[in-house]
């Protein structure tokens, strides 16, 4: 995978629109072959419609959210904190109660081996 130097006014990117079990979340998706960048905002009282095996980096740029992991654990997350997970490492889910905004990246280079 080769990307070029890109510069990214997230501003230009339209949000799309995915409702959650309860709330909303809004993703600015950028994609290029094998990886995905994403703003993604979760609206207040957002949880997840799903519980995900997906590899990720998360990193909180403002607000606050728990990760639940399948296993029962928690874990909150505040602005400037990060998660990294790798793919079928540990199935989670988010919810927020007064909404957040995320940096995710995620693709190939996450795949379990």
């Amino acid at each position: 995978m080769s990307i070029p130097f890109t510069v990214v006014n997230w501003q230009d990117i339209l949000p799309t629109t995915h409702p959650g079990e309860t709330g909303v979340a809004h993703w600015q998706t950028l994609q290029f072959p094998g990886l995905r960048v994403r703003i993604v905002t979760y609206g207040p009282g957002y949880l997840a419609d799903h519980w995900c095996a997906k590899g990720h980096i998360v990193h909180c740029l403002q607000g606050s959210f728990d990760s639940e992991l399948k296993d029962g654990a928690t874990h909150t997350l505040t602005q400037g904190m990060t998660y990294i997970v790798s793919d079928n490492a540990s199935i989670h889910r988010s919810r927020t109660e007064s909404g957040v905004t995320l940096l995710i990246i995620d693709g190939d280079f996450l795949a379990g081996r």
